[in-house]
């Protein structure tokens, strides 16, 4: 169907990042950044750099021609949902890279550099990774000069992203891994999801608000936040001014939880275990828990795995939140909806997806045979087999002050796994996929060689030490080829789409939350998370996810 309203952004815009995206290709392709890159540690991303590079530069390029060929003819869909969001997504992209590739690691060495006079890494406490730095980047530009005419459109598709990045974060589970976790998350879920509704209603009455306000009100607060307000304000019928009064508490909630918990969890020494489940658990959405968990840890993808199994069984409570709400509001309208309207309807779709990978990934699908046995090794370069910065300060400082009884090859794969941090061959030959494996493999048998003397008294080293040579040499099993590749994506969706998420917290938006809503959500959000931070440190213990 073709729209009359032929108005659209200019070309020039799009032209402008395609050209920058292919330029910057051929530059890294050259060489010439090398010695940069290594500097700012990301040299094992010049492969990504190239080819993302010359595919969005070749979409956006291919994208300005076509739609310079119709700038004088109706609108359609093709042109409404691709051609004109296709700006929008360069836009974000060249922010995502910029950030993850050049902002962080800047951030990075200038904490570094501040330590003698703070005393501290102030990156770590504040947790300035490219998570929080995304999330920021957008508020600027969305409250400064605003969001450029030309990306209006694509970045309305950031929440559709970090959906698709949940989808793709089902491929990271077995049943296996939900069996360790899933009880456990049931019965906290089951108790704050309906706790918190529950406190709501109750905090609605006691402020004489109306049924409809207190209702939608509940379901943000208690089950997924936007996406449960949404699906649940039919059911109450709830005013446009409520939703919007009700989507700024949360937003305003959220903000405060995304950069509240992670310092919180690092203060107190939570375990990447516990942390996941008390942000699945505290945190109202998925794009939230997402953010607190990449803060608390973007390297190892652990946290974030399990704070999205509690996330996933939190939204799976929907259904019986809506029926409950149906059924408190009917009470009083004499009002009945179906099973299908309540249900059925309101499902949010992307969780079916995440379960189908989940399945898929738990039958085997993306993995080879020995995928869960530890037969399968990857040495290859990437952020995620890397050990995390903590673990890398207790390296470094064992080599600074030496172990004694390494003898000379286990002194150099030692050294090696401080200066790339992580196990893998010479960057240099890193082509020669052969080459690059074999010497991998004689530094991880060194590493291990380490490990078994110290079991067995030859030498002496710190549990610290123990645990972090552990995790480098866990962090090369277990990776299948189909699994990184959707890891990778996962991580870019989730990149992406926050920055979007970013570029939607306007002053307006926070400015709707006040009142009485405000009071309510704030005492429930509180006291959810509160308690659940009690039940999480006494209850939840460390678990082994592959």
């Amino acid at each position: 169907m073709a729209h009359t309203d032929v108005s659209r952004p200019s070309n020039v815009p799009l032209l402008v990042l395609s050209g920058v995206l292919l330029l910057y290709g051929a530059l890294v392709a050259s060489g010439v950044f090398e010695g940069m890159f290594k500097a700012l540690h990301t040299h094992k991303a010049i492969d990504l750099m190239e080819v993302l590079s010359f595919v969005l530069g070749g979409i956006g390029l291919l994208s300005a021609l076509l739609r310079q060929g119709r700038m004088n003819k109706p609108l359609t869909n093709f042109d409404t949902f691709v051609l004109e969001t296709v700006p929008g997504i360069l836009f974000i992209m060249v922010l995502a890279m910029g950030i993850r590739w050049f902002l962080e690691p800047v951030v990075v060495m200038m904490s570094g550099a501040l330590v003698p006079t703070l005393g501290f890494k102030i990156h770590k406490v504040l947790n300035l990774n490219y998570v929080v730095l995304g999330i920021l980047v957008g508020i600027v530009i969305t409250n400064s000069w605003g969001i450029p005419s030309f990306a209006a459109a694509g970045v309305k598709t950031a929440r559709f992203v970090l959906k698709m990045g949940v989808i793709l974060l089902g491929a990271r589970y077995s049943f296996a891994e939900l069996a360790k976790l899933g009880m456990v998350s049931v019965w906290m879920i089951g108790f704050f999801v309906l706790g918190t509704v529950f406190l709501v209603l109750f905090l609605g009455k006691i402020f004489k608000q109306p049924k409809s306000m207190t209702g939608v009100l509940s379901a943000g607060m208690g089950v997924c936040g936007v996406s449960a307000t949404v699906a649940c304000a039919p059911v109450v019928k709830a005013k446009c001014s409520e939703m919007a009064y009700t989507i700024g508490t949360i937003l305003g909630f959220g903000i405060l939880c995304m950069f509240a918990f992670p310092t919180i969890g690092k203060i107190v020494g939570m375990n990447p275990t516990q942390f996941g489940a008390w942000a699945g658990t505290g945190i109202l959405n998925s794009a939230q828990v997402a953010a607190a968990c990449l803060a608390f840890n973007a390297v190892d993808i652990k946290t974030l795995k399990v704070g999205e199994i509690f996330n996933i069984t939190r939204v799976l409570f929907l259904p019986i939140i809506v029926l409950v709400l149906a059924t408190w509001y009917g009470r009083s309208s004499g009002q009945r909806l179906t099973f299908k309207e309540v249900v059925v309807d309101k499902f949010p779709l992307f969780i079916l997806g995440f379960l189908l990978l989940f399945f898929m990934s738990s039958l085997g699908v993306f993995s080879p045979s020995g995928h869960y046995k530890g037969k399968y090794l990857d040495f290859s370069y990437n952020q995620r087999t890397e050990v995390t910065p903590e673990e890398l300060d207790v390296l470094a400082k064992a080599q600074a002050a030496g172990i004694p009884g390494l003898n000379e090859e286990e002194r150099a794969a030692f050294a090696d796994l401080v200066k790339q941090r992580q196990i893998a061959g010479n960057f240099d030959e890193r082509d020669n996929k052969t080459v690059f494996d074999t010497t991998a493999r004689h530094r991880m048998d060194a590493l291990e060689s380490i490990l078994a003397r110290a079991k067995g008294g030859e030498i002496t080293i710190s549990a610290d030490v123990k645990s972090a040579l552990g995790h480098a040499i866990k962090q090369v099993h277990k990776k299948s080829k189909t699994i990184v590749t959707l890891t990778d994506a996962m991580i870019w969706f989730f990149a992406y789409g926050l920055i979007g998420l970013g570029m939607q917290i306007t002053k307006k938006s926070l400015a709707q939350a006040g009142g009485w809503p405000l009071v309510m959500g704030g005492i429930s959000g509180v006291a959810k998370a509160t308690l659940s931070f009690i039940v999480v440190m006494y209850f939840v213990k460390d678990v082994v996810l592959k």
